[in-house]
């Protein structure tokens, strides 16, 4: 305790009441368990001091500097109420002593998020824990040339910020492409009218800093940030393999999470699923193959099986999700829904058979797909994979709405998790 009976915060030059050389060890722990503390409460797993002193493998005071020092800094709130879990329940405190509960500050910094997709774009104000604070109304016109588009969904995104008076930690950018690494550059955005290696992070970045917002500019892969989004606040928590399919408004495009890492391959360009054939004699692909589930397993894949004629005036995710809800028994839609899961299927037990994930988890109209018929698209896997005829692999849908814009915003998190105090300072 510090003079004013308060924890010592990891910051603090001295500590009185410690030996000099004890307490400089301890703040120096203390700080370097800042950012594995931080991301403990950010993905929900230490909802208490305790947990935290156990997880991270840290003695109670160092914990409580550690806490107090998250707090300080706006990202954390610790509530020292009775009612928070005690140390009789696993969680490293003392016999019948109720632990302080830690949670993710309300009031505290964001991050801008931004999505482009075929249909349009969004911007939003994630919060720590994955919290989408404020969103800006989706635009639906998404013209040829980047500059335009990522200019518009920034200055959406500075008005969300202006309004809600918070302070930004950075951006991110959820763009419908292989994102190649490390120059940023959208390789294959074949759902928008973009150029082909347009230089989407360089121009996101440009358009953030005229804006006015401080911290990085980040942009990635829209479905490998909707599977890191699962992965730390969604359907795939403490999977160690986690493999993400899904749809977006056009295509179809996966994610493989490692230990909590995105794997992005050599260049940034892993896990192009879309670009799997599964029907040989199918549809041709703007990749120049046929049948890929890209155009197989699409929303327009759907409305086209079902012999519906999309129409303009909402997503064609959304038109395939409505005619899925509101007709489902209809024939022709009941067998384009069939045919969608027998492609998506086989696509899965190939997959299964290269990755050997521990746990599947489908967006998009692939999650309405899976609660259409849990049973066949698990046997059709489980029928064509080797994995899934010893056991199976857990195929679940994924949990949070708009799972891309939180991925967005973990980007511009990261950095914050990394170092909280050389982010914030």
């Amino acid at each position: 305790m510090n003079g004013n009976g308060a924890p010592p915060r990891v910051g603090d030059v001295t500590t009185p009441s410690a030996s000099g050389a004890a307490a400089r060890t301890r703040l120096e722990r203390g700080r370097g368990a800042l950012g594995p503390a931080l991301e403990l409460v950010h993905t929900g797993r230490a909802p208490t001091r305790a947990v935290l002193t156990a997880e991270l493998g840290v003695t109670r005071a160092t914990a409580g500097a550690v806490a107090a020092e998250l707090e300080a800094l706006g990202l954390i709130r610790v509530d020292s109420r009775p009612g928070g879990t005690g140390g009789t329940g696993g969680s490293g405190g003392a016999q019948g002593r109720p632990s302080h509960r830690l949670s993710v500050a309300e009031d505290g910094p964001v991050a801008l998020a931004a999505q482009v997709h075929s249909d349009g774009f969004r911007a939003a104000l994630v919060g720590l824990g994955g919290r989408i604070v404020a969103t800006a109304p989706g635009k639906v016109t998404v013209s040829a040339d980047p500059a335009q588009v990522l200019g518009a969904v920034v200055e959406a995104g500075a008005e969300l910020l202006v309004q809600s008076g918070r302070r930004c930690v950075g951006a991110g950018l959820a763009v419908p492409s292989a994102v190649a690494e490390p120059d940023g550059t959208a390789l294959n955005p074949l759902h928008l009218a973009w150029p082909a290696g347009s230089p989407v992070r360089a121009i996101f970045a440009e358009c953030v800093k005229a804006a006015g917002i401080d911290g990085p500019a980040l942009t990635g892969n829209d479905v490998n940030l909707a599977a890191l989004a699962e992965h730390r606040h969604g359907a795939g928590r403490s999977a160690q393999h986690l493999l993400c399919v899904a749809t977006g408004h056009r295509g179809v495009g996966g994610a493989l999470v490692l230990d909590g890492r995105l794997h992005s391959g050599s260049s940034g360009l892993a896990l192009e699923v879309g670009h799997l054939t599964v029907n040989p004699e199918g549809r041709a692909c703007h990749c120049g193959s046929r049948g890929c589930l890209d155009v197989e397993a699409d929303p327009l894949a759907f409305l086209t099986a079902a012999g519906r004629s999309p129409g303009p005036e909402v997503s064609l995710l959304q038109q395939a999700r409505d005619l899925l809800r509101d007709e489902p028994a209809e024939p022709a839609v009941r067998a384009a829904t069939e045919e969608l899961i027998d492609r998506l299927g086989l696509g899965l037990a190939g997959l299964v058979n290269i990755l050997n994930p521990d746990r599947i988890i489908l967006g998009g109209l692939h999650r309405e797909l899976l609660h259409a018929d849990p049973e066949r698209l698990r046997a059709v896997v489980a029928d064509r994979s080797l994995w899934g005829r010893s056991g199976g692999v857990p195929i679940l849908p994924c949990t949070l709405d708009h799972n891309s814009l939180v991925g967005a915003a973990e980007l511009a998190w990261q950095p914050v998790l990394d170092d909280p105090l050389g982010a914030l300072a």
